[in-house]
């Protein structure tokens, strides 16, 4: 699908989709569980019909039931493998670096499956994990997927490097209660995204799960049961950025269902627009508006939030000055090399931009319009659909159905804030 984006002047009202973060810790907790649990508010993006299908693939019941726009799934918990499983991860690197420690609490041989980049992203932090306990796995040379593992999962003192990708914290934290033996999770060189395991830690306790934290290690008691939970998966922030960005560039915005307070490291979207001088209020109802700004150019750190740098590069193509992105090393092995993606569209469009090995160095100037390449990347797709509010010319998006990852609705939504998509 090709759509062309027409600059234009936002100024209408979108509820924010559910997060896609929240909601794979919370199908996967309720997965664990044993008994019924109910998730309100998941939007099935691609990314969270990987997640459901590799709960199934464990011998997990789901039933999905449509709520008005988005879903509730009804989970009848209780993960089982007795013999072999095939489990397909499709391009979710949540979905692959969450199951495949919770799948090795069981006995029986797993298969991962992926397309796209999947077969290429790192899971060595696991392998050496496999090879330290003696467990057996295959997987081809030159990729990582299929990956065949045979055996099950020891307790003990886990070393897990944090600047790769916290999703492994998080598959370990998942996995490791369920064990006979205590385990302790010590996280090494640096801890990037910290933000997303305390989100996990979070969604751990309303499901029974005891963790315990000091700094940087997590203490884990064998033997725990997961508890069947009710719950409603709040808003996202890091798909709500573009909306602020875009009502910042042009004309304005209000986005309801963004929950103040929350653990979602993407939430610090608020606080570095307002730096760049964003006007952004919270209003007595909860909903955040956003009026149309001069921007300035700043230095931002990256690394506790990297979604947010697609939105944040566009929101410095049009501000004043010279703004620098690090921290940010980790999105040149996402579904693309996200820092090379938007320095060459960017570029491309008029904007003068330098990667750097962590980040990338924007120009502020005017942006022009022409034909970008998405690379098959949502958020590259979605952060070039909202620069072109400002753009003197139109953006033509080619294979931007590609937001179907993680936001199917997001064209919509754009539209409904007065974005000229056709």
């Amino acid at each position: 699908m090709q759509i062309t984006v027409s600059s234009s002047a936002y100024g209408g009202a979108v509820t924010a989709p559910p997060s896609k973060s929240a909601a794979h810790r919370a199908v996967l907790a309720a997965a664990m569980a044993k008994g019924r649990s109910v998730i309100h508010n998941v939007d099935l993006s691609s990314d969270l019909n990987a997640t459901v299908g590799a709960c199934r693939s464990l011998g997990c019941a789901i039933t999905v039931r449509q709520c008005g726009r988005y879903h509730t799934l009804v989970i009848d918990g209780g993960l089982s493998l007795s013999g072999e499983a095939l489990i397909d991860c499709a391009e979710s690197g949540s979905t692959l670096r969450f199951f495949i420690p919770v799948a090795c609490t069981l006995g029986g041989v797993k298969t991962f499956t992926g397309q796209g980049r999947l077969p290429f992203r790192p899971i060595d932090a696991y392998l050496a994990v496999f090879d330290r306990q003696g467990i057996a796995y295959t997987r081809p040379e030159g990729a990582n997927l299929p990956l065949t593992v045979s055996g099950a999962l020891e307790g003990g003192r886990y070393e897990i490097d944090g600047r790769v990708s916290s999703q492994f914290v998080t598959g370990l934290l998942y996995a490791l209660p369920v064990l006979a033996a205590d385990s302790a999770i010590c996280v090494t060189g640096g801890f990037e995204s910290r933000g997303y395991v305390d989100m996990t830690v979070d969604t751990l306790r309303r499901f029974g799960i005891d963790i315990g934290v000091s700094g940087d290690t997590f203490l884990i008691k064998g033997g725990q049961r997961y508890a069947p939970q009710e719950l409603t998966v709040e808003g996202d922030y890091s798909q709500a950025a573009f909306f602020l960005v875009a009502g910042a560039l042009s004309g304005g915005a209000r986005i309801e269902g963004l929950r103040g307070g929350s653990l979602q490291p993407d939430g610090a979207i608020v606080p570095i627009m307002r730096r760049m001088g964003a006007d952004i209020r919270r209003e007595e109802d909860g909903a955040l508006t956003v009026r149309q700004s001069a921007l300035s150019a700043a230095d931002i750190d990256a690394s506790q939030c990297p979604d947010l740098v697609p939105p944040l590069a566009v929101a410095a193509a049009f501000a004043k000055g010279r703004t620098r992105i690090t921290g940010a090393a980790r999105l040149r092995i996402k579904e693309c090399d996200r820092l090379h993606a938007l320095a060459v569209n960017l570029n491309a469009l008029g904007i003068g931009v330098c990667e750097t090995d962590d980040g990338l160095i924007i120009e502020g100037g005017a942006m022009k319009g022409g034909i970008v390449d998405t690379y098959g990347d949502h958020r590259i797709a979605m952060a070039f659909a909202v620069a072109a509010a400002r753009a003197s010319g139109k953006i033509v998006i080619p294979n931007a159905e590609c937001v179907g990852k993680s936001y199917p609705k997001f064209y919509d939504d754009l539209k409904a804030l007065g974005g000229n998509i056709q």
